[in-house]
């Protein structure tokens, strides 16, 4: 619950409103479903991973670039902000490396896919929880 309080919660709502203003345009539409989907994700990342698609190609290297200064950057920052902040108590410890790991996300979400830790891509995973 801490997680969902502290964090979860508040980055959810920022990549959600990032989600909507990429939706405006419809070359960008992209950008907001994957910036949903991370919101979703960092909502309750517990008993899933972030893990590379086997089928990612160039596009998603050139959309990550995109993705990296429109959203992806000021993300980063948030998360990586709030991790600091949460690395000031001793509970927060634990939640601000977790914002560490999901910062890597924020800066290249696309080519990848969140799956259960069950899930058998979970090996392969970059993030986990």
């Amino acid at each position: 619950m801490l997680w969902l309080v502290l964090s979860g919660l508040w980055l959810a709502l920022g990549y959600a409103v990032a989600g909507v203003l990429m939706c405006v345009l419809i070359i960008t539409i992209p950008f907001g479903i994957a910036s949903f989907r991370l919101a979703a994700y960092v909502l309750w990342p517990f008993g899933r991973t972030v893990v590379r698609r086997p089928d990612a190609g160039a596009a998603s290297a050139v959309g990550n670039v995109l993705w990296f200064l429109l959203i992806g950057l000021w993300m980063a920052i948030a998360h990586l902000v709030l991790g600091v902040l949460l690395c000031l108590t001793v509970v927060g410890i634990p939640l601000g490396l977790g914002n560490f790991k999901l910062a890597a996300v924020a800066i290249a979400p696309l080519g990848k896919e969140i799956v259960s830790t069950g899930d058998p891509r979970a090996a392969l995973a970059t993030v986990s929880f």
